[in-house]
């Protein structure tokens, strides 16, 4: 199992197999709602990778995630299309695409023993775009 994600404003961001370990997306409505509320937030969290140019290979696009999580809200490149995939035995098997994401959450570790280190994204959708999200399965072209 492997995942994707493509980013799209000012500069193009992409994070691949090699690099995304872990994707979770979530709805979230109050807990304290005795009925179906109106007030529903969508969710990615994606963990990974940081991996380093070597060899003359490119680094990974992390740099500018990092850079996109510093846009302030003033700015309205702090919306983003963002395009997250699930892959299995090469075929896509989830495409969830925010049409208005924004980092809500960015984070780098660094230690001694996880290589050059891992990240933690976490984006959600602009509540009022909430409904042209995109949430498809069931492909079966091979990546």
């Amino acid at each position: 199992m492997g995942f994707r994600l493509k980013i799209e404003g000012a500069e193009l961001i992409e994070l691949g197999l090699e690099s995304i370990l872990t994707a979770e997306f979530k709805t979230d409505t109050p807990d304290d709602s005795n009925a179906r509320s109106t007030d529903l937030g969508v969710t990615a969290h994606l963990t990974g990778k940081i991996l380093a140019a070597v060899d003359g290979e490119n680094a990974d696009d992390t740099m500018k995630v990092a850079r996109w999580s510093l846009v302030p809200a003033e700015n309205s490149d702090c919306y983003r299309k963002a395009t997250v995939e699930v892959i299995s035995a090469s075929q896509v098997v989830r495409r969830i695409h925010f049409p208005n994401a924004f980092c809500v959450d960015y984070v780098e570790k660094f230690g001694d023993t996880e290589g050059v280190g891992t990240f933690s994204l976490l984006l959600k959708q602009k509540k009022d775009k909430t409904p042209n999200l995109k949430f498809e399965g069931g492909f079966g072209d091979a990546v």
